[in-house]
């Protein structure tokens, strides 16, 4: 299973894993009620004042939060991403909540992730798994292939701005939604205990949440692979980490406190 796992996962970019974490999804649970009663410095409300479709996130709690530390400790997790990536090794990069309310009509635009990120490395997977059942109206979507195209395209926010890189070589992406059928858009109803693998090159996005039963609960755990340093974009990343800025430069290996090694 994942030998085949790894080659859709080579191929395409992303690979859909189904029920591999039920007997997880209460210790997640209890993660993120944690993480929204004990928000985290870089906690962000993308739907100010709003209680009804309400859209928030917050990331890098894992090792404060014991149900997310758990996850990452004990679970078969980082067993699996090796397998999938075919790394020698598997390293914690951080964790990511994301939560829309029902009837939330918050998009989260089409993107890929390395550009945003102070890090790279041989193998990037990020593990996203949702904790509500997900209609395919109102699930993830990602472009197959598109790890491969060979570019990193400008870091969007989600409230619409541009990341300033200076001196980076990254394009603007393509108007997609305006274009899909000219892409392999891949998506999927999703239960709680599936997971959506994919790498941090697969260019991705996701509707508002349409459902008016559930939220879009989902916890995505990034790792890496093999030869994991740091990067310096040129400017600001998300998750920042300014400490490591003074400290390390391009092609510095990471320190193994903050990016443990997990499998």
């Amino acid at each position: 299973m994942l030998e085949t796992e790894h080659e859709l996962f080579e191929r395409d970019g992303v690979v859909i894993i189904r029920g591999l974490f039920k007997d997880w999804i209460p210790l997640l649970e209890s993660g993120v009620n944690t993480n929204e009663q004990q928000p985290g410095q870089w906690f962000r409300d993308y739907t100010p004042g709003q209680t009804q479709g309400r859209f928030w996130a917050d990331y890098c709690n894992w090792q404060r939060i014991d149900a997310f530390n758990t996850f990452v400790k004990e679970s078969p997790a980082a067993e699996i991403v090796k397998s999938i990536m075919g790394s020698q090794s598997v390293r914690m990069f951080h964790e990511h909540v994301l939560v829309k309310g029902t009837g939330s009509a918050k998009v989260t635009p089409w993107h890929h992730d390395a550009p945003y990120y102070p890090v790279d490395a041989k193998q990037t997977l990020s593990l996203w798994i949702p904790l509500d059942p997900i209609s395919r109206e109102s699930a993830i979507e990602f472009i197959a292939g598109s790890h491969k195209w060979g570019k990193h395209f400008k870091p969007l926010s989600f409230n619409g701005e541009y990341y300033d890189h200076a001196g980076s070589k990254e394009e603007v992406l393509p108007d997609i939604d305006s274009n899909r059928n000219d892409y392999n858009i891949l998506g999927w109803e999703l239960e709680p205990g599936d997971a959506i693998a994919f790498n941090y090159l697969t260019i991705h996005g996701a509707p508002g949440n349409l459902s008016k039963e559930h939220s879009r609960r989902a916890v995505s755990f990034r790792w890496l692979g093999d030869e994991a340093v740091y990067v310096n974009r040129g400017g600001k990343t998300s998750p920042q980490y300014p400490h490591l800025i003074d400290v390390l430069s391009t092609g510095d290996p990471l320190p193994e406190d903050e990016f443990p090694f997990v499998a």
